[in-house]
């Protein structure tokens, strides 16, 4: 089967060499897993940090968001048929998705949204689970709970903030107010259902305060956090909630002590990582994402389609998200 690769790591995307496509076998699936036929991926940081930061001693395949129709399955497989179309995210401890099939643990598979293509489709697993598991397992925010609360999110032009914004907005009472530093970005996360939005290259306490919020309840930082930690100390009010997703070199968690803020970080490979007994809860959220986007709740996040799966294309997708310009998903489709 086709795959894109790298076989070295820290090499800049602009050269040729940082991802190549090459030939392997196609995998055989365990007893839990699914063999995929791979349609379309999406591409997120993770792939970018991998790529630069993991070092390998053989060919690795990146890719952790896909949609895909089931070619065969294992022999404790009971979720899923042959022929199913589904969306996930996969492990970061196995291969990935930019290779023509996948096998992948049913656990943390959903059916595909009847009313999405593939691509659409590809841009929604890795976001979705991160943002719900942001905001209903962390923050244990309640479904239609909230009122009278506010969120900040910081970077919410991105992949994971695009899904969070509606996903606080349509399913919670929560004052949404999201941070970006373009009129572009702005107006996506507007369209999202943001309330208000902050200009994050600036002190935001300030802003907040112009739109009537002393303090804000939560903030969920999505990136650059090291950056901005100060800001959001100062904005939270006492008794407030930070979350966060990326990897700040170091963290100094006693400023928080003061206000008695409670930290939450999230990653959302942790129950494939650790095989959890909790594993299926992804399985379970993906079918209630590909139900709200059915019922037109929420919308899928793609921003920009870069045709087919290939070496170069990728590399066009890394450079996107490496710049940190990209607003909603870069999908490819096909191979």
């Amino acid at each position: 089967m086709k795959a894109i690769v790298y076989t070295q790591h820290g090499l800049p995307i602009d050269d040729p060499q940082s991802l190549l496509e090459i030939e392997l076998p196609t995998p055989a699936p365990g007893p839990h897993d699914l063999l995929v036929e791979v349609r379309a991926v999406s591409v997120n940081p993770v792939d970018t940090k991998i790529r630069l930061g993991a070092a390998v001693t053989e060919p690795r395949v990146l890719g952790w968001d896909a949609s895909g129709i089931v070619r065969a399955v294992g022999s404790d497989v009971t979720l899923f048929a042959p022929g199913d179309e589904v969306f996930y995210a996969g492990s970061i401890v196995r291969p990935g998705s930019n290779s023509q099939f996948q096998a992948v643990d049913e656990r943390i598979v959903g059916k595909k949204p009847v009313n999405l293509g593939f691509a659409d489709a590809a841009a929604l697993p890795l976001t979705s689970i991160t943002a719900w598991e942001l905001l209903f397992d962390r923050l244990r925010v309640p479904e239609g709970g909230g009122e009278g609360k506010s969120l900040l999110i910081i970077g919410a032009a991105g992949g994971v903030g695009s899904i969070l914004t509606q996903l606080a907005r349509q399913l919670t009472k929560l004052t949404v107010i999201g941070s970006a530093s373009r009129d572009t970005t702005r107006d996506w996360i507007t369209k999202l259902g943001a309330h208000h939005t902050v200009d994050h290259t600036r002190p935001m306490q300030p802003q907040l305060a112009a739109l009537g919020f002393e303090n804000v309840d939560i903030v969920i930082s999505l990136t650059h956090t090291d950056r901005h930690y100060a800001d959001i100390i100062e904005a939270l009010a006492p008794q407030g909630q930070l979350a966060l997703i990326d990897d700040p070199a170091t963290l100094d968690a006693v400023p928080l002590k003061r206000k008695s803020i409670s930290l939450h970080w999230e990653l959302m490979f942790t129950r494939s990582m650790f095989g959890t007994a909790d594993m299926v809860r992804q399985h379970e959220l993906l079918n209630r994402v590909a139900q709200l986007i059915e019922g037109g709740t929420l919308t899928t996040t793609v921003g920009e389609h870069f045709g087919a799966i290939n070496a170069q294309n990728l590399r066009r997708a890394h450079a996107l998200i490496e710049s940190g310009k990209a607003v909603g998903k870069i999908v490819l489709e096909d191979f």
